[in-house]
């Protein structure tokens, strides 16, 4: 099994940027494919991005306007997320999760292994 654990969220004021982490261990994560999602208080977990095991690239919901970018630092064994320009509304709890199929990315149902959550608050 892996084991995954973010940080690196905080409040912020809008405009900003910040860099969530997505340690993990017990295993190598370059073998799995790696998912962000976000979840406000009685809504459902909504994806954000992910990086694909077989090394075709990264995918996002939105290519054209897109304020997010996953990346990998195989040495670290970790994952990172992007935000920039950061709004109000990017306020959640932000989860990393890995899976060992690239199929179905956006669906959070498909991964097997989550992380606690680091917290995004984001002030106007």
């Amino acid at each position: 099994q892996v084991q995954l654990v973010e940080s690196g969220g905080g409040a912020v004021q809008a405009g900003a940027s910040l860099r969530l982490s997505c340690a993990a261990s017990g295993r190598r994560i370059s073998t799995y494919t790696v998912g962000w999602f976000r979840q406000t208080p009685g809504k459902e977990r909504d994806f954000v991005a992910a990086s694909m095991w077989s090394g075709t690239g990264a995918y996002y919901t939105d290519s054209r306007n897109n304020r997010f970018t996953i990346s990998r630092d195989n040495a670290k064994n970790t994952v990172f997320l992007q935000v920039d320009s950061l709004k109000p509304e990017d306020t959640a709890l932000y989860y990393c999760a890995a899976k060992r199929i690239n199929d179905d990315l956006r669906e959070s149902g498909t991964y097997n292994y989550w992380g606690q959550g680091t917290q995004v608050t984001v002030s106007s």
